[in-house]
């Protein structure tokens, strides 16, 4: 008896669901609306507005930590998820990405990035270069510098290989839309 009570119950409760609870009205980001005077749902930010965190991680990337084994340990680690499927373990370019078929980043060993200043490569995973996009959101500004500490590793290890082969002009196929 009880149990049937407490179906009822909760059938009732159920049933003063209405669907304008599922379906609210409500603006989407910069959708158009007549609530302003200048037509937008949304606010302009105040001016001097900073994002959260956005202070911390500039002061993060002012200067690179001191290389230690730990951050080295980080290094590899962040570079074995983040940048190898690209960059390949040995940082050659020849990456499992690579490999089937997306194009070959430069190799980390040739002369031009050996010379390269460490930060170099912060500010590409920061704001991403060419085909690679930016990690900002993804690595967060002490892995970066470990990462590019790792980096430095490989490029200790490895004997410097010739520098990259300019890009080839795309080769027509003699297909009916190269003309």
């Amino acid at each position: 008896m009880i149990r049937r009570a407490v179906i009822l119950i909760a059938l009732a409760a159920l049933s003063a669901c209405k669907e304008d609870m599922v379906e609210q009205p409500k603006f989407t980001y910069l959708e158009p609306s007549e609530i302003w005077a200048d037509g937008g749902s949304a606010r302009p930010l105040v001016p001097g507005t900073v994002a959260r965190g956005a202070l911390a991680a500039k002061a993060a990337l002012a200067e690179p930590p001191e290389i230690t084994a730990e951050l080295l340990a980080r290094g590899r680690g962040r570079y074995d998820i983040f940048c190898a499927p690209c960059h390949g373990l040995t940082g050659a370019g020849d990456g499992r990405v690579v490999q089937r078929g997306f194009p070959a980043p430069p190799s980390y060993l040739t002369a031009r990035l050996r010379a390269a200043p460490a930060r170099h490569f912060v500010e590409v995973m920061t704001n991403g270069y060419g085909v690679m996009y930016p990690y900002a959101d993804r690595v967060p500004p002490r892995d970066r510098w470990a990462i590019t500490a790792y980096i430095r590793a490989l490029q200790a290890a490895a004997p410097e290989v010739p520098p990259e082969a300019p890009a080839r002009a795309a080769v027509p196929t003699g297909g009916q839309d190269d003309r």
